[in-house]
């Protein structure tokens, strides 16, 4: 790759990955999966790419110092990262088995975010946690649940086994 690609290719990673990270969360919110997991992937593959590229990088751009290392590092974890970890979850999500269960928790603890989706953003979404097979899970709602959050007692969902085991939650209810 020519120095020029490079310019192009690097900042095209690094904001590819950073788009996949936003639909990874979302897609988090409806898994079961440790977020140290996640992280874990996203800087082991980012150090080893920064460890196989590190010298096309330092070709291609002046920087200098610690800032050279800042900057790749931040190229490598937030493009290459991101990029591979959102490849992991996404296919635990959408290859997973077919076989659906239906489950009921009850909510131990509410809370609310503020929402930031194209269609609630400014608005409060509520934010129940259950004790999920002993793991503490919280499960967003929209927005327009917000209002009667303190009257609901239970989360119903269909659970299904993600292609790398992790399990997948889908129908959520409130009652």
């Amino acid at each position: 790759m020519t120095k020029k690609q490079r310019k192009i290719f690097y900042p095209t990673i690094f904001f590819l990955g950073l788009l996949l990270m936003i639909w990874q969360t979302i897609i988090y919110r409806n898994t079961i999966i440790e977020v140290n997991i996640l992280t874990g992937i996203v800087l082991i593959i980012g150090i080893i790419s920064f460890l196989v590229d590190f010298k096309n990088y330092k070709n291609t751009y002046e920087y200098s110092g610690i800032g050279l290392y800042i900057y790749s590092l931040m190229h490598y974890i937030c493009g290459f990262g991101f990029i591979v970890c959102s490849i992991f979850i996404l296919s635990n999500y959408y290859f997973a088995e077919q076989n659906v269960e239906k489950k009921s928790y009850k909510i131990i603890r509410r809370t609310w975010i503020q929402g930031g989706s194209k269609y609630s953003t400014g608005e409060k979404q509520p934010v129940f946690t259950i004790n999920y097979e002993g793991k503490n899970k919280e499960l967003v709602f929209y927005a327009k649940f917000y209002e009667k959050m303190n009257s609901y007692k239970t989360v119903e969902f269909e659970t299904q086994k993600g292609f790398f085991g992790f399990e997948i939650l889908k129908n959520k209810k409130l009652n």
